[in-house]
């Protein structure tokens, strides 16, 4: 007998709800970004850490998207990023 494996798309729609799907999808999305900034200016983590105060861990663990931060936390390394936040409506 075959066994049929479902996707993880699949298997998320079964498990978690259309909110918390489009939630992790928006936190994914800000992890991407604040990546990216670093990036472009050619940042590593510990040179954030020299412009933030913010050790390096902390900035490791807020970009592996793992851990939920401090939004205080979050506005002082989009500073150093020469980033801030914005409030946009959603795209449904």
């Amino acid at each position: 007998m075959k066994t049929k494996y479902e996707t993880w798309d699949e298997f998320a729609k079964k498990v978690y709800s259309s909110e918390d799907i489009e939630e992790a999808e928006r936190k994914a999305d800000l992890v991407t970004q604040l990546i990216q900034a670093r990036q472009e200016k050619n940042l590593t983590q510990r040179d954030l850490e020299s412009l933030t105060g913010i050790k390096q861990p902390v900035i490791a663990r807020l970009e592996s998207g793992k851990v939920s931060t401090q939004i205080g936390t979050l506005f002082k390394v989009l500073a150093a990023l020469g980033k801030t936040l914005k409030v946009v409506d959603i795209k449904h």
